[in-house]
């Protein structure tokens, strides 16, 4: 019987005897938090992987241990720059694994900001929408002749989601007062439309498109909310479960919540998870308005292929690019 995996799962649960030599998977944000774990956990599997940083100084840093484990693994791992709020810097990237030319098994749609103060991308974009959905929405689209048939597009999501649905009509803030968490949760949609939209377009090659929820983890991530920030949010959550009496809620360790990624990329059978949303290891179901930000579930909204394709359709036209 196949193993059962859940919300204390960690990359090593999920990768248990599975050999991924041979795979060429790219995974953006390598610099800190969950994609460095996602990274190493992949390469020590036997991986190839490829992980972007803005940063590359730091993100060299940071992944001394993945390199270390993927030369003792048999996997190897190698950085390109990639700045996803910058569409100059995400072309040049898409251009430079482009002529490159060597195919992907897997891309990993890792990096992301959440909850940032108001402002702009270099293009112009509203900050959160335009770094955690168009930059990913270029480099992948642009890179998707490289994905092999069977492959598969995971991008990161968030319960953060059901804080907010796309605003096609106003989608950088231009009419309707910013809210930092109004912001995070149409980038987050994005991303899950955006998997649907892809897995649309490219399931007749094989190519599966999921969105997966980490879980709450301590991570650069929150850098823009602050210890205070945080620790506020979570007791205002647990007083929300309390009185729903559900136990309060618990934040993962970062490889319990780089998990979801590597079963969703790996391990997960493509036609389960093609087209959805997944959390804890598995795939989850469409939930009410009314279930609270931390309970397992993904709204309806999120799911919509016609909201995936008029999000297509919005996307190509902000960036002013075709696919």
């Amino acid at each position: 019987m196949a193993n059962v995996f859940g919300a204390t799962s960690t990359t090593e649960d999920v990768l248990s005897g599975v050999d991924l030599r041979g795979k060429r998977i790219l995974v953006t944000g390598v610099s800190a938090g969950l994609g460095v774990e996602t990274a190493r956990s992949l390469a020590a599997h036997g991986a190839q992987v490829v992980g972007s940083a803005r940063d590359l100084a730091k993100a060299e840093a940071a992944t001394a241990q993945v390199r270390k484990d993927a030369e003792a693994h048999g996997g190897s791992f190698e950085l390109v720059a990639l700045d996803l709020a910058d569409l100059k810097s995400v072309r040049a990237c898409a251009d430079l694994l482009l002529t490159a030319g060597k195919p992907f098994d897997v891309v990993i749609a890792n990096a992301g900001v959440m909850a940032t103060p108001f402002g702009h991308t270099a293009d112009g974009f509203e900050t959160q929408f335009g770094t955690n959905h168009l930059g990913h929405f270029v480099l992948v689209n642009r890179i998707a002749p490289l994905i092999r048939a069977g492959g598969r597009l995971i991008n990161l999501s968030s319960a953060g989601h059901r804080y907010a649905n796309v605003d096609l009509e106003d989608p950088n803030f231009e009419r309707t007062p910013y809210e930092p968490w109004v912001a995070y949760g149409r980038s987050k949609t994005a991303n899950i439309l955006f998997a649907v939209a892809f897995d649309r377009r490219h399931r007749e090659r094989g190519i599966r498109a999921a969105a997966v929820h980490p879980g709450g983890i301590h991570t650069e991530l929150g850098r823009h909310i602050g210890p205070g920030g945080m620790q506020a949010r979570i007791e205002q959550i647990n007083k929300q479960l309390a009185a729903e009496g559900k136990p309060p809620f618990k934040l993962k360790t970062v490889p319990q919540g780089a998990a979801t990624s590597v079963w969703a990329a790996a391990v997960a059978p493509a036609g389960e998870i093609g087209g959805r949303y997944c959390e804890n290891c598995h795939v989850s179901h469409i939930v009410s308005d009314d279930v609270p930000i931390v309970s397992e579930g993904v709204r309806g909204y999120a799911l919509d292929p016609a909201a995936a394709q008029a999000l297509w359709e919005k996307s190509e036209e902000l960036v002013d690019e075709s696919f």
